[in-house]
């Protein structure tokens, strides 16, 4: 790629001479990476979103299958959590297994080296997921509608907030344990951060079905109030958003993100 490559030679050329002053723009090497990225996906990126898309529909019909007799509120709050899931899965388990597989390879390393502002590495690679993510959070909804016949009603100011918040934050905190940890641990981490998501998070099921003290557990971790503001902003007629799910979502972003640039712009 000729932006990127152009970086890389610029990175050479000042070398020994001013290697603390990034001599990219904000805007020019965000772009870059941006370009690079979805470079990288290559014809990989429409197949990643239909798999994605795929696995939206999959989440409420098969999980239906599971619920004997599944009657309309259960529908709806299955049908109401699974965008989350799908959002999570991403920001928790794909990204942080990209990040650990690209600082095995040395191409994270790589990218660290060049005269660009390192919390753009984060920056691209959020956006990227955005994009990939959110159209599952659509397909979600036209799968419950379908297969159960349910009735939403839209926040969309909610619904928007509450997506690109879910998404930011599960990706700052994948990413944040990809730079954190050992490239194998991060991938270790990650198959059980899937498994935690999927079938021990009131995310699909109801929050009474756990014991107390679990409960009392997942009101500090961002997972069920993610799921619950996204709830909100689906079926505003049937679940409310609360400001505590706001302030534990928007904690565990503000830790994610903090712990990611830091570990971007250390020192190697």
């Amino acid at each position: 790629m000729s932006e990127l490559s152009a970086v890389a030679e610029s990175a050479e050329t000042q070398r020994g001479i001013r290697p603390a002053r990034i001599q990219v723009g904000l805007w020019t090497g965000y772009r870059t990476l941006l370009r690079w990225q979805f470079a990288q996906i290559g014809s990989m990126l429409p197949l990643i979103i239909v798999i994605q898309a795929i696995l939206a529909a999959g989440i409420i019909v098969g999980f239906g299958f599971l619920i004997p007799g599944i009657d309309s509120p259960t529908a709806m709050f299955l049908s109401t959590g699974a965008p989350t899931v799908l959002l999570l899965t991403i920001g928790l388990v794909i990204v942080p297994q990209g990040v650990a597989r690209a600082r095995t390879d040395g191409t994270f390393n790589y990218m660290r080296t060049l005269p660009l502002a390192r919390p753009l590495l984060f920056a691209a690679d959020l956006t990227v997921w955005v994009i990939i993510a959110l159209p599952s959070v659509a397909v979600a909804v036209l799968t419950g509608w379908l297969r159960y016949d349910l009735a939403f009603s839209f926040n969309w100011p909610l619904i928007i907030a509450a997506a690109l918040l879910v998404t930011v934050m599960a990706t700052a905190v994948g990413y944040a344990i990809a730079v954190s940890v050992p490239p194998m641990l991060a991938q270790l981490i990650t198959q059980v951060l899937v498994f935690f998501v999927m079938l021990f998070s009131p995310i699909t099921f109801a929050p009474g079905q756990l014991p107390g003290w679990f409960q009392t557990v997942h009101d500090f971790l961002p997972l069920r109030p993610g799921a619950d503001l996204l709830r909100a902003g689906l079926a505003s007629e049937t679940f409310e958003a609360s400001g505590r799910d706001l302030l534990v979502l928007a904690v565990w972003c503000l830790a994610g993100v903090a712990i990611t640039i830091r570990a971007l712009v250390r020192r190697h």
